[in-house]
């Protein structure tokens, strides 16, 4: 019982070691990811690309790994070289032609975004007389509407859309990170006050 209590003790005084490091790096990380979000905002169809560009390298990277893997491990299975192969093509392929792989990130972003909204949609039926059911429906409205945008325009449209929604999304991860960090700056400050 006493061990239990001292590594509770011991976590408890690593935390609050950790906690003013947290509130800086927050700090500094969402300023970066406003500045980038609001960026790639103004120029969605670059955000787009470098999206693209981006996952590209790690799906090259990623084949890479398992190449060497597949290799080590001296397998013979043909679906252990397969995937790699796979992979290492669609990353060199949309590192050769990045437009096609804004293109195709932009069809895979309305496809989950109509799952997204199904899902939503389901869920709220689920929980329809309790409270927060509208949010739910709001939500998935949402959804439909930026699945159909991405839909109806494509593949013209994902040269924004992707950019957008990925900017969009940066700024709110920064805007959250922000907020915890002013939260801890205010936390720190009522502690000294009472000290």
């Amino acid at each position: 019982m006493n061990t239990e209590k001292t590594e509770t003790l011991n976590d408890l005084k690593n935390s609050a070691n950790l906690l003013p490091n947290f509130g800086k790096i927050s700090l500094i990380a969402g300023i970066l990811l406003i500045i980038l979000g609001v960026t790639g905002i103004v120029l969605p169809e670059l955000m787009s690309l470098e999206t693209s560009i981006f996952l590209a390298s790690l799906f090259v990277v990623g084949s890479i790994f398992w190449l060497i893997h597949s290799f080590k491990s001296r397998s013979k299975e043909w679906s252990e070289w397969l995937k790699p192969i796979l992979l290492l093509i669609s990353g060199g392929l949309m590192l050769l032609y990045p437009m096609t792989g804004v293109a195709t990130v932009g069809l895979l972003l309305a496809f989950y975004l109509l799952l997204d909204a199904y899902s939503s949609f389901l869920l709220a039926y689920s929980i329809r007389p309790k409270k927060g059911w509208g949010w739910m429906v709001f939500n998935g409205v949402m959804s439909l509407v930026l699945a159909t945008l991405f839909l109806i325009g494509w593949p013209v449209s994902s040269l924004w859309l992707v950019g957008l929604y990925v900017s969009i999304s940066l700024f709110f991860d920064g805007w959250a990170l922000l907020t915890i960090a002013w939260m801890q700056h205010k936390l720190e400050k009522d502690a000294t006050a009472k000290v």
